[in-house]
């Protein structure tokens, strides 16, 4: 094929049909890949499902898998895509592949962060430290795991805002989802009530909860006085719920506790401010 005719001039039939010969082969490789991506996918969905569904897996370890396959299935077709395209459009492979060697070497230098990205998933993952939708805290952020990747792993923050944490960042975690979880609620009652009668209502409530909701695994208890404050007598209640409905038991609880001392005759002490003005010091 020869682009040039008499020296330097621009052969431009020769131009148009590589462009279009070339053009129209990047075209179907586009077209396959976008065709055999999302079917790749939900085949390797569909088999993580089958093997976890056959060996027990929990849900949260095959969300983990899931979506841990789904990537590498991502880079490996990046890379076959890359391939196919520089062959398409006549750069050779075989040199590239011969020089990455040395082109490895020289990049692992400045890649050392990667390398230790990978490394440091890779124990997460054989170690089952996290799973997809465990409460998690890692790397000064706390959050629901969204994806754990080898790379990054990506954490829900309970305002909504998506971290993305380089997994050599972890250094520790503080895996909030692994059994039940603990409801400790602490309420002020005055210091002229009978402290007695307080403990008894609000274990009446407790056993209420205990009785009829379904989250709480054990207690709730009242345990009795916690603190003496500036204006209040502190009442601590404990209780042990299922993973991740902690905060709602809390809830719950206090409202009920709330109202039950209210129709007992129990008051919850609340700042007051008194206002004097200087007139009124000058007539006293």
């Amino acid at each position: 094929m020869n682009l040039f005719e008499d020296g330097f001039q621009i052969n431009l039939t020769e131009i148009t049909e590589l462009l279009i010969t070339v053009g129209l082969k990047i075209l179907v490789l586009l077209i396959a890949f976008a065709i055999i991506a999302p079917i790749g996918r939900k085949a390797t969905s569909g088999a993580i499902n089958r093997i976890s569904r056959h060996r027990k897996i929990p849900e949260p370890r095959t969300k983990t898998l899931e979506r841990l396959s789904i990537n590498l299935f991502s880079y490996i077709m990046m890379f076959v895509f890359v391939v196919m395209l520089l062959e398409m459009v006549g750069i050779p492979i075989g040199p590239l592949l011969a020089g990455a060697g040395i082109v490895g070497l020289a990049i692992g230098f400045g890649a050392q962060g990667l390398v230790s990205d990978i490394v440091t998933g890779f124990f997460i993952l054989i170690e089952r430290q996290v799973d997809v939708d465990d409460y998690v805290t890692a790397a000064g952020y706390d959050g629901v795991v969204e994806e754990v990747g080898l790379r990054t792993t990506k954490l829900r923050g309970f305002d909504g805002t998506l971290h993305y944490i380089p997994n050599r960042e972890i250094s520790g975690v503080s895996n909030h989802s692994r059994g039940n979880m603990r409801a400790m609620i602490d309420i002020g009652i005055a210091y002229d009530e009978n402290i007695e009668e307080a403990v008894a209502v609000l274990q009446r409530v407790c056993d209420d909860f205990a009785a009829n909701d379904e989250r709480i695994k054990e207690g709730p208890d009242v345990l009795g006085v916690q603190t003496l404050g500036s204006s209040d007598v502190v009442l601590r209640i404990l209780g042990k719920t299922t993973n991740m409905e902690q905060w709602g038991v809390e809830r719950d609880l206090r409202k009920a506790m709330k109202e039950a001392l209210d129709a007992a005759g129990i008051e919850i002490p609340f700042p007051h401010q008194v206002y004097m003005e200087k007139k009124d010091i000058a007539e006293a």
